[in-house]
Order: C-alpha cells, then sequence, then structure tokens
C-alpha cells in the first residue's frame, strides 16, 4: 500500500463554543434535568444543527413560535440570539414559565440600544437583515426607532430622522474590519453620533477572527467549521478569504468535497463559536485516513469568560449527579 500524503494541521485557537453558546446549551439541558421532557425552545437555541439534532435526542422540542406549544404548563426556552420586548409579554399572555437563555453580550446591545433611546437617540444598528440577533435588537425598542444598517454603502446613503440625537450599536457576531469601516463612514457623515463604551462585537467573535488571520496565510486551504447560517462562521470564512487563503464552510465531515483539498499539504482548521469540539475532531479523523497528519495548535488568545446560569437552574436538580 504506498505512503499516504504527509499533511500539517493548524488548529485555530481560539475557536469553536464561546461562553454564550455553552451557557445556553447548558439552560436546556438544566431545564430537562429539572423539569423533564419536553422542555420547548423557541427557535434554534444556538446555529449548529448537531447540537439541535443532540437537544432533541435529550426531550427538548423545537417551535418557530410560542403558539405551536400544545401543553403550556410545559417551560419554553428563549434562544441565545435574543428576542424582541414582545415575545416573553407573549409567552407570559399564554402561562408560559420561560426561561430565557440570551448571550449575556447581546443582552448589552439591548440595554444600550435602550439607554440610546432614552436620552432621545436614533439608532443605528449594523447587522444583518433577518438575522434573530437584529430582530430581537430592534424589538427592544418602538417601531421606526431603529435604522438597519447592513454595509458601507448602506452608511454612505442612511437618512435617520432629523432628531437631533444619533446613536450606533452593532450585532455581536460581525465581520471586525467591516463594522470598522461602516462606522468610519458612520463617524465621517455624523460626528456627533454616539457609539458603545465599548465595541458591541463580542470577544469570541474579535478571537476567533484574529485566530484565522494568524493561520490563514501559513496554509493552502482553511476549514470552517459552523452551519451556513450562523453569522459568524460566514465572518471566520470570509476574513480566510481575505488572507488569501481559499475556504470552505461546512457542518461536519460527510461535507467534505475532497477535490477542494486534492495536492494540499497545509490546512487550517477552526470552528464557529456554535460548533462543538467534536465536529472538528471529526473532520480531523477524515483527513487522517487519507494523509499523515501532524497537527499543530496556532493559540491566538486565551479565554477565560464564564456566563452564570438563571437563578432557576443554579441548584442541581433533585437527584441530578
Amino acid at each position: 500500500m504506498p505512503d499516504k500524503p504527509a499533511l500539517d494541521i493548524l488548529l485555530c485557537a481560539p475557536r469553536g463554543f464561546c461562553a454564550g453558546v455553552d451557557r445556553a446549551i447548558q439552560i436546556v439541558e438544566r431545564s430537562l434535568a429539572r423539569f423533564g421532557a419536553p422542555v420547548y425552545v423557541r427557535h434554534e437555541i444556538v446555529h449548529n444543527r448537531f447540537v439541535v439534532e443532540s437537544l432533541k435526542a435529550k426531550g427538548a422540542v423545537f417551535v418557530e413560535e410560542l403558539d405551536e406549544i400544545p401543553d403550556r404548563s410545559r417551560p419554553v426556552v428563549f434562544s441565545a440570539h435574543g428576542v424582541a420586548k414582545s415575545v416573553p409579554e407573549a409567552a407570559d399572555a399564554l402561562g408560559l414559565t420561560w426561561l430565557d437563555a440570551t448571550c449575556p453580550l447581546v443582552t448589552k446591545v439591548h440595554r444600550g440600544a435602550e439607554s440610546h433611546h432614552e436620552r432621545g437617540r436614533h439608532v443605528l444598528l449594523i447587522g444583518h437583515v433577518g438575522h434573530p440577533e437584529v430582530i430581537g435588537t430592534m424589538g427592544q425598542l418602538p417601531d421606526g426607532a431603529v435604522t438597519l444598517v447592513t454595509s458601507v454603502d448602506d452608511a454612505r446613503t442612511v437618512t435617520p430622522p432629523d432628531s437631533g440625537g444619533l446613536a450606533y450599536t452593532t450585532q455581536t457576531t460581525l465581520s471586525v474590519d467591516d463594522t470598522a469601516a461602516i462606522v468610519a463612514v458612520l463617524v465621517q457623515r455624523f460626528p456627533a453620533i454616539v457609539g458603545p463604551h465599548r465595541q458591541d462585537i463580542c470577544y469570541a467573535t474579535t478571537n476567533r477572527q484574529e485566530a484565522v488571520k494568524a493561520v490563514a496565510p501559513q496554509v493552502e486551504a482553511m476549514i470552517v467549521v459552523g452551519a451556513p447560517n450562523s453569522s459568524n462562521s460566514q465572518r471566520l470564512r470570509e476574513v480566510a478569504e481575505r488572507e488569501g487563503c481559499k475556504a470552505v464552510l461546512l457542518q461536519r465531515a460527510s461535507d467534505i468535497d475532497w477535490a477542494d483539498f486534492a495536492g494540499i499539504t497545509r490546512l487550517g482548521i477552526t470552528a464557529g463559536a456554535s460548533a462543538p469540539e467534536v465536529l472538528v475532531e471529526e473532520v480531523i479523523a477524515a483527513f487522517a485516513t487519507r494523509h499523515e497528519v501532524r497537527v499543530e495548535t496556532v493559540r491566538t488568545a486565551d479565554e477565560t469568560v464564564v456566563f452564570v446560569l438563571p437563578r432557576a437552574l443554579r441548584e442541581p436538580a433533585a437527584g441530578a449527579e
């Protein structure tokens, strides 16, 4: 049997689960342990099919809207992306017990938008049309109080109400570089615009993009493990491409098109913030069946952030280990 060709794999670190995703998954798992199955979840708890299917197997039932829940005595969890204020209000009206798995960093954006509104400022939200986080953030304020800005072109042409005060905030999972370019245009056009005290793009998004920037110039191709509807995963792919590296977004090893990687000797791998490490290991194992693989980790930051669970779930359920 001929020798397998050598392949150096550079693993980006940090990669994969962030503190907000880890907290959201724990909320569903702890809810199942405390209340038993089923526990309902409004929308995907995080944007990863493997995670969603794993939670389904444990007794979670995913619904798009609250009125799809047949048994109002069962709890419902809101996803990590955050929800409009109308959603918990509707849950209360239906008599549902609800738990909020919104990432605390998304909640910070919500509170910032509310603060600007209370001060009479119109809010420009930098983000992607239709993303659940954008829908949730816009839903914190009355209709018309927020204008969505999706690109540099939008920033050049947006015409906010002539109310005097103006502020901007951003979706947490954007490209750091793209957002900086949009903000620069807004500041040039509206010098008095007020920004967040600290940038809204979350630490995990920033760290994962910086790791890709470090690895991409050293490899011939980059795999981003993540879902196509995951904003932070798509941004990782774009960051790698900007560094001149061929980049492929895939959900798991079975999605690999081997023609994309024919003849390469150096491969980078990262994972979006909602992709579990087991899927990264699965991809490495797939390459190991065809190559003599040597794996090296390239670490650009250490992450120690942990978010506390809702008070109702902090104590273990009776009988739980």
